[in-house]
């Protein structure tokens, strides 16, 4: 990744902890910009990357085991400012002449912070002499300081829980300031960057969207460029930047596969036709998936035979513009991330991802991936700058294979229709409740279960449609949501007598984990 065009850098290194992307958020919260590198490449990002700070993240590993991860030296010998956090307080100590041992008084989850003195990580946050909730997650501890150090911080298991070295600008915390149970910790961290690394917050999406419309350019030249458009707003804002950045050198390609929501394909195209007015080819392509798909039931085959077909038809709509030398994809900066995890392991595959990966290989096209530096909330950010409406901005998300994996047990065009319809309702009423931007993914399933039900006076015997909805931070964790029963019975009573075909609805309390948040 480039950072040609970040002379302010914050280089986090990351030692294996599970939330490292957290401060990476938190820093460019404070408005400056920041890369996460795994240990084992931190050599080499560092003289790349030339930073003008180093944060040290946590880790799952003990600084006295042999073979335990490090730091760099040269980070301790740029003269530069450096914050350790946990295992990187831990780290740091171990490699500047200090002692970490194990065994010692454990903390984890809530505990309180005594400032035994000031320093410029806590002006204007924390006063001498008072106490404050943080967040601990740690075994080892840090028993005797490094030289140059002093104790700023303590709490009941940890005599060393904040110290400072203000003449190198070395800083380190036993805490977590990073997560929301440490309510002061963003504050923290916006010190570190500000005023003691001295950076200006001059990281914002309106900045960002001049650097990549530039870095289009440069990179495009007079070529051609082709943007899989699925009507998220990943590929959305994508797609913007680009023809901002190209005009006409780019055609977008929407492959509406039947899969979709209700209106949906219509509704993108309208949106960019009339609002942007970019070169835009709507490719109905709906029998040759919903055909190909009859009657199976394996979600991973299904999966399969989306992303295949998907990338045969958008091929062949390629080859009919002549081709193209660039395919612009949404990838964000957590797939970044992951793609490089500081293990190096490939982490089990919990379901296959529908994307449009296989295509520059087979078409000889470079990637242009122009929010591969971002985070989501980011990319909504960029959209906003970019004009994207708030309604469509807020939207939410939508898994590629659209209805095929909200339809267990075997795909028919029946089937589809029936969720369709099921699903426009229950948004609808969710809109209604003014309920929509508290929940981060809301949708309606078809099971693949028929119960006898009562229609009149008539016995019916019908579909069985389950309800989902979770609110979330990122997708990686989500708690369902806690609706009150009168609006499932007005969601319910709507959905039966409004889609013939369904005569019972139910609720779906799972969690993500144990359960994911889609049901395929």
């Amino acid at each position: 990744m480039t950072t040609a065009n970040h002379p302010d850098t914050i280089l986090i290194i990351d030692f294996g902890s599970q939330v490292t992307q957290l401060i990476a958020r938190r820093v460019r919260e404070a408005g400056v910009y920041c890369e996460i590198a795994p240990f084992q490449s931190a050599d080499e990002a560092f003289r790349r990357i030339a930073p003008k700070a180093v944060i040290l993240s946590g880790s799952p590993h003990s600084t006295v085991d042999i073979g335990s991860p490090r730091a760099p030296d040269a980070v301790f010998s740029a003269d530069i400012p450096v914050l350790g956090i946990c295992y990187g307080e831990q780290t740091m100590c171990a490699q500047l002449g200090g002692k970490v041992e194990g065994g010692h008084h454990r903390e984890f989850g809530r505990a309180f912070l005594e400032i035994q003195d000031d320093c410029a990580l806590f002006d204007g946050v924390w006063a001498k002499g008072t106490r404050h909730q943080v967040w601990m997650s740690h075994g080892d501890r840090v028993t005797s300081l490094p030289p140059g150090f002093r104790v700023v911080g303590t709490s009941t298991g940890a005599p060393f829980a904040a110290i400072a070295d203000e003449a190198r600008k070395f800083y380190a915390v036993q805490f977590h300031p990073e997560v929301v149970h440490t309510p002061d910790g963003a504050r923290l961290l916006q010190n570190f960057v500000q005023h003691i690394a001295g950076l200006h917050s001059d990281w914002t999406m309106a900045a960002y969207r001049e650097q990549a419309i530039e870095a289009i350019r440069n990179k495009v030249g007079k070529g051609k460029v082709i943007c899989a458009l699925s009507g998220g707003v990943d590929s959305s804002v994508a797609a913007l930047l680009a023809h901002e950045a190209i005009g006409d050198q780019l055609t977008c390609i929407l492959v509406d596969h039947g899969l979709m929501r209700k209106n949906e394909a219509a509704d993108v195209v309208a949106m960019f036709r009339q609002h942007y007015n970019l070169p835009l080819i709507l490719v109905d392509a709906s029998d040759r998936f919903i055909s190909a798909l009859e009657g199976e039931s394996d979600p991973e085959k299904k999966r399969k035979t989306i992303g295949r077909l998907f990338i045969e038809v958008f091929e062949e709509e390629a080859k009919k513009l002549g081709g193209a030398d660039f395919l612009v994809q949404g990838t964000l900066y957590p797939d970044v991330i992951e793609s490089v995890s500081f293990t190096g392991a490939t982490s089990s595959t919990i379901k296959s991802h529908h994307n449009v990966g296989g295509l520059p290989e087979r078409m000889k096209m470079k990637l242009i991936e122009p929010l591969r530096e971002l985070f989501k909330d980011e990319v909504r950010l960029l959209g906003k700058e970019l004009g994207l409406p708030d309604s469509f901005i807020g939207r939410h998300p939508f898994p590629g294979p659209g209805l095929a994996i909200r339809c267990p047990g075997g795909v028919t065009r029946d089937k589809l229709e029936i969720l369709r319809e099921a699903d426009a309702i229950y948004l609808d009423e969710i809109r209604k409740a003014g309920l929509y931007d508290a929940i981060w993914q809301a949708f309606a399933v078809l099971l693949p279960v028929q119960t006898v039900g009562v229609m009149g006076d008539g016995r019916t015997y019908e579909f069985v449609c389950a309800l989902r909805a979770v609110t979330s931070v990122d997708g990686m964790t989500a708690d369902f949501y806690h609706y009150d029963m009168d609006f499932l019975g007005r969601a319910a009573t709507r959905i039966i007598n409004e889609v013939k075909g369904i005569n019972r609805v139910v609720y779906d309390v799972t969690s993500k984990p144990p359960g994911t948040i889609e049901w395929e």
